[in-house]
Formats: structure tokens, C-alpha cells, sequence
């Protein structure tokens, strides 16, 4: 059997027959596998501890797999068992999706209300030691098998997070059920939906949590939709494909190409898919925003159907195949293919640019004197409209309205997650993920105020 993924920790996409090609060997060929029968050899007899044949070999496998690429990898039957579970979107640990760059584990994002969301893991986190122990001296499989153990249980993570020093954090393994999509009703006419992963449920939530969002508006009718797919790490192609369907009618969606034929693919956009009939929309896109994530965003990106507000997404715009190995029970991860948006773009290691760019920010109320109104002035006149009395009515003199002046606290420059310890000093945290979808999150206030604006323009161009 062979299966692809687009994701670092291998989100299954589809299950494909397997058709092994011949491939060429090189011309040297033979001399590379006499150096490393010698050298096994050599291993095998003279280290100074005995050491098993299938340790030397899977090692041996690591190894060539990992100085690919950093999404390709060897699982042994344990951490394959693992992913098919994760697919299904429940699974133990401390819920991040991680890669490996330059030595040590990148966080490319943690998922909503998981312990490393909680614990205030940031995208672009890098882990530096796990208990302590360097993550320099582990292959990726290595590293997220020590991040994973029995629920309840603590790990201590080292993390060196850009323009802060180093700090310490320590989470609670849980066990890890992730409900693919959140929604809400904003406002009594905007739709706002956050898919956290591409999981198998995926496409049935989100379809099931719009019609739940009509019913709620009642006879409110909707005039816009805020698609968040912010911090979402990815997963599965199908379901990308699914959920970009659910807002197209027609167009190409995805492509996907390979060194070999057989990885070509093309997937359109079927006829009514729309669920929403062509409502206005923006997605909220950022730096955690990767792979499957990437696919849906580029799709309503080059079919004009969506306007994309926020920061660079991540950038992976690789796919991977799982061949299951017989002999070992494992499976090994191969990149085989690059997929490229409707428009022939690839977004490999570049991401999407946004159509409007948005920094992250919290909104916090101005503490300080309220302005003063033509109202608050001493004799000020009185609204001469119909509902007026004597043009020469004056308003009483009264005090203005004025808040009690008060300092207001300045915000610290940076802080740690609760819990964490600093190594020596604090570090900075960004935009917390629980505030996504409110009133705090200035990405989401100003695409729902792109949306009003787009409804109140065509109300006027209407009359």
C-alpha cells in the first residue's frame, strides 16, 4: 500500500495501490553498498558494546531518509500505529505539529486548547532540549516520541523563541481530541469559522457548523464569512480539496507533480458546491498556517473568491507518500511531489502573501480623559430638528463628561506563558490563539469590518 501526506507528522491523504518502479542504479553503485557493508561490518564487530542487526539497520535507514528533506522519515511500527491514529484526530501528547530545521524541533503550530496552546507555545518556537536532553542528538521520529508519553505525565521543554532569550516550559501530556472546527455567530450576520486541523471529520464539521450558524442567525440573513485558518498545521489532501469545494462552484482547486507520472494529479471544483451561494469572505491566514491549510487559502485566493488577511503562511508546499514496509511493520515517509495553486504557483519554502497585510495585535481599551462633545459644552445649543424645541433652547451648563483621570498601566515588553521558567530573564509572547475570533483579535475585527464594509458599499450602489 502506499499513502500521501502533506504534513510533517504524516496526515494520511489517500491509499493508493503500490507500484514499486525499476530505477536505474548508478554506475558506482556497487562500490557505495561494498562501503556500507563495510562499515556495518566494522559496526557490527568492533563497537564496544554488542549492537543489535535491526538497530544498526533502521539507524542506517534514519539516516539516509532524514538527509532528504525534513518531512521525509522512517516510523517504526509503534510510531506508524501512532499516526494512522492521529489521522483520526484523537491521539496523546501535548498537541503541536512540529518539523525539524537546522538540528532542533520547529513548532509549526500548536492546535487550539491542547496543553502547548495552553502553556502559550508560539509558530517558529524552537525546542532546544526535551528533559534536558539536547534535540541535536535525535532524529525528528526521536524527538516527538519523547514529547509523547502517558497522559498526566510532565515534560520539560527548552525553547528559543526569536528576539527573546532562552526559556523553560513545562506541560502536562493529555489526551489529545481535537474538534476540527469552531464557529460562531458574530454579530447576527457573519459567519466565523476556524478550522484548527485537516482531520478525517474535517469537512462534515464545518458543513455541519455553517447550517448550525443559518439556523442561528434566524432571520438575520448572513453578508459575510471569516474563514480562520490560522495556526492550522495541515493534514489531510482530501479534505483540503473538500473544504475548499464547500466555497467554489467551479475552478481548479490543486495540482500536484512529481518526479514520476503516476504522482500527477489535478483535483477541480465541483458544480454547486458553494454552501454559503457566493457570500463574501476573508480568510485569516499566518505564519502557522501551513500545508493543507495552504492549499485552501491559494484556491480561494487565485479564484478571487475569498480576500486572504493576515501574515505569510508557512510555506509547505510538499507532499509526502507513506510506503508501509512488510518486513518491520514501519513505514517509511517520502517526499515525492510539490503541489502548485490554481494559478501554477508553488509555495514551497515562499508561503502566501496575503492580500491585505495584518500584523497581530491585541486591542486594549485607551485609558485617559474622554474627549469633549459639542453636547458637553456650557450653553451649548440644542438639536434644532423636528423633534426640537425653541431654536433659542440652550442646554443647561453642566460639568462635562469626563472619566476619572488615571494612569493607565503600560504593558510589559514581553512575558512568559504561565508556567514557564526564564532562562535567566522573560520572554516575549505574541497574540495568544484562545483570543482568535474576538473582540481582542485585531486580524479578526478588521476582516469583519472588511466584510461591513463590502455589504454597506453594495446596499448604497444598489440604491
Amino acid at each position: 500500500m502506499r499513502m500521501l501526506n502533506l504534513v510533517a507528522s504524516a496526515a494520511l491523504i489517500a491509499l493508493l495501490p503500490l507500484a514499486r518502479p525499476v530505477v536505474a542504479a548508478d554506475s558506482d553503485s556497487g562500490v557505495n553498498l561494498t562501503m556500507f557493508h563495510e562499515i556495518y561490518n566494522e559496526v557490527k564487530t568492533s563497537y564496544v558494546e554488542p549492537v543489535s542487526e535491526k538497530h544498526l539497520i533502521e539507524g542506517a535507514v534514519k539516516g539516509m531518509l532524514a538527509s532528504l528533506d525534513p518531512h521525509s522519515g522512517y516510523m517504526d511500527a509503534k510510531e506508524y500505529r501512532e499516526m494512522m491514529v492521529q489521522t483520526r484526530g484523537e491521539f496523546g501528547g501535548l498537541g503541536m505539529q512540529v518539523t525539524m530545521e537546522n538540528g532542533l524541533v520547529k513548532v509549526v503550530s500548536p492546535i487550539d486548547d491542547t496543553p502547548a496552546a495552553k502553556a502559550g507555545m508560539k509558530p517558529n518556537d524552537l525546542i532546544v532540549a526535551i528533559d534536558g536532553k539536547p534535540v541535536s542528538d535525535m532524529t525528528l521520529s526521536e524527538a516527538v516520541e519523547k514529547l509523547r508519553g502517558p497522559i498526566g505525565t510532565n515534560v520539560k521543554l527548552t525553547i528559543r523563541r526569536k528576539g527573546t532569550p532562552t526559556f523553560e516550559l513545562t506541560l502536562t501530556r493529555a489526551d489529545i481530541k481535537v474538534d476540527p472546527v469552531k464557529a460562531a455567530l458574530k454579530g447576527h450576520d457573519i459567519a466565523y469559522l476556524r478550522i484548527t486541523n485537516f482531520s478525517e471529520r474535517t469537512d462534515d464539521a464545518l458543513e455541519h457548523a455553517y447550517r448550525s450558524i443559518e439556523k442561528q442567525a434566524g432571520n438575520h440573513k448572513l453578508v459575510g464569512v471569516v474563514l480562520d485558518l490560522r495556526n492550522n498545521p495541515g493534514g489531510l489532501l482530501d479534505q483540503a480539496v473538500a473544504v475548499a469545494n464547500d466555497f467554489l462552484d467551479k475552478g481548479e482547486i490543486v495540482s500536484i507533480r512529481g518526479r514520476l507520472s503516476r504522482d500527477n494529479r489535478r483535483y477541480d471544483a465541483q458544480r454547486n458546491g458553494d454552501i454559503t451561494h457566493g457570500l463574501p469572505m476573508v480568510v485569516l491566514i499566518n505564519g502557522g498556517s501551513a500545508s493543507a491549510s495552504e492549499i485552501v487559502a491559494g484556491a480561494l485566493q487565485d479564484n478571487h473568491r475569498a480576500v486572504l488577511l493576515g501574515t505569510r503562511s508557512f510555506g509547505k508546499g510538499s507532499v509526502q507518500t507513506v510506503l508501509p514496509v512488510k518486513a518491520s511493520g514501519g513505514a517509511i515517509r517520502l517526499t515525492t511531489a510539490l503541489y502548485y495553486t490554481p494559478s501554477g504557483r508553488s509555495i514551497q519554502a515562499k508561503g502566501i502573501e496575503p492580500n491585505v497585510v495584518v500584523e497581530p495585535a491585541r486591542i486594549e481599551p485607551i485609558h485617559g480623559p474622554t474627549v469633549e462633545r459639542e453636547a458637553d459644552l456650557p450653553g451649548a445649543f440644542k438639536n434644532m430638528g423636528p423633534e426640537a424645541g425653541s431654536p433659542s433652547a440652550k442646554s443647561p451648563s453642566a460639568p462635562s463628561a469626563k472619566a476619572p483621570s488615571s494612569s493607565s498601566a503600560t504593558p510589559g515588553k514581553g512575558e512568559l506563558p504561565p508556567g514557564a521558567k526564564p532562562l535567566p530573564t522573560a520572554a516575549e509572547v505574541g497574540l495568544d490563539a484562545s483570543t482568535f475570533g474576538s473582540d481582542q483579535d485585531y486580524q479578526f475585527v478588521r476582516a469583519e469590518d472588511l466584510l461591513r464594509g463590502v455589504t454597506l458599499f453594495k446596499s448604497m450602489a444598489a440604491q
